[in-house]
């Protein structure tokens, strides 16, 4: 009993420092307001030992990791990548995009990505003629070619940061590098693929298929001899993807929601319902996971303190018993290994709609609304992060 008091204690004193995790969502052109969040962080000096994505957010976190493990300054890469795959979409668009409203503005710049594809990020296949199959559209499995994207990144990724480096920790037992997790999906299995730097190297292939969206007619993608989609479809908050990965160290979790939870108003027609839905569909539902991750918690601290009275020197237990009990040792303890982190704080920062709701509005690259979006995330998160002070 002594030997498993003394492992249970050293599993409770290892997390005295939790882990700083941040999640992030896909949500096509949204991921400009993930920027916003994360330019405020990091103005306010948060520093992340786990981050993770799905979609665009696995490109988002891919940036972040990549310029925080190189030393430069990050939330500048991050914002210079949106600004540079944005479009000038409207002629004279400063004058043109404040006369307009949002709506007509994101409706405008939708139909214009829709067309011509964003040309730093998605090229249309009516614009590939030596494509496979390019005289014959029903038989084509994709509308856009990443290949524009793949060569941007190379101008904002330095991939040498985020090899493979599980071991790598500073004196006072923190991670010198942060841990990189991109979330896809395997269209043969129906299974997620999970990349993790702490096992293996992450690459532009890697990323790209993490954002391989169908039904908007991204190209799948060939990654580690799988057909890879995006990981959207399987979970668009990979929460927890980071417990799976990391499930010793309790953590502190920072999530942005780009999909709002609440409306409302009702929708008025097909176009509003189809938007409502993708909303609930992508929208944070990590709220269930953290409440069973606080359950699990108790439940291991209840059997810590069973453990604690057995083990007194008061307690009488004879010794076929306490043989009984030492045997349950290496189940606790694998217990702990696979489920013993837990939850410290939740800080979640999540996009509003007041009005302008429109389906495509995540296809709206012009440089207006990824500016305006970039603001509202710096804002949003300022005023959780200032509620959540004050509450203290």
């Amino acid at each position: 009993m002594t030997t498993l008091n003394h492992k249970i204690n050293k599993r409770f004193t290892k997390n005295m420092n939790p882990e700083t995790v941040l999640v992030l969502q896909g949500g096509g052109s949204l991921g400009a307001y993930e920027c916003g969040v994360f330019k405020y962080l990091y103005q306010h000096n948060v520093e992340f030992d786990i981050l993770a994505g799905s979609s665009i957010g696995a490109l988002n976190t891919s940036i972040i990791t990549s310029a925080q493990n190189g030393g430069e300054n990050v939330a500048k890469v991050l914002e210079d990548f949106w600004i540079t795959i944005s479009e000038n979409v409207l002629p004279y668009e400063s004058l043109l995009t404040h006369l307009s409203s949002d709506k007509s503005n994101a409706i405008w710049s939708s139909m214009n990505s829709i067309l011509y594809g964003i040309p730093k990020a998605f090229l249309p296949k009516w614009f590939m003629p030596n494509s496979t199959n390019y005289c014959f559209p029903f038989d084509w499995t994709y509308f856009y070619d990443p290949s524009p994207l793949r060569k941007t990144l190379k101008d904002f990724i330095n991939f040498e940061n985020l090899k493979k480096d599980p071991k790598i920790t500073s004196k006072d037992g923190r991670k010198e590098k942060s841990r990189l997790i991109i979330t896809a999906t395997d269209i043969q299995k129906g299974e997620p693929v999970i990349f993790d730097t702490a096992y293996t190297d992450i690459t532009v292939d890697q990323i790209i298929a993490s954002i391989g969206y169908p039904f908007y007619g991204i190209r799948w993608s060939l990654a580690d001899e799988r057909y890879l989609w995006d990981g959207s479809l399987l979970t668009n908050t990979p929460l927890m993807e980071v417990f799976k990965a990391s499930p010793i160290k309790n953590k502190k979790l920072y999530i942005v929601d780009v999909f709002p939870r609440e409306q409302k108003e009702i929708p008025q027609n097909m176009i509003e319902v189809w938007h409502r839905a993708r909303d609930i569909i992508f929208m944070d539902k990590t709220d269930k996971n953290i409440e069973m991750l606080k359950i699990n918690e108790r439940s291991l601290n209840l059997l810590k303190r069973v453990y604690e009275i057995l083990n007194s020197e008061d307690a009488k237990i004879d010794d076929r018993t306490r043989e009984s009990i030492n045997k349950l040792d290496k189940e606790y303890l694998d217990l702990t290994q696979k489920y013993g982190a837990s939850v410290t704080d939740v800080i979640r920062v999540g996009r509003k709609e007041k009005d302008s709701h429109y389906m495509f509005e995540d296809a709206d690259f012009s440089r207006y609304r990824i500016k305006k979006l970039i603001s509202k995330g710096e804002k949003d998160a300022g005023l959780v992060i200032t509620k959540k002070n004050k509450s203290k």
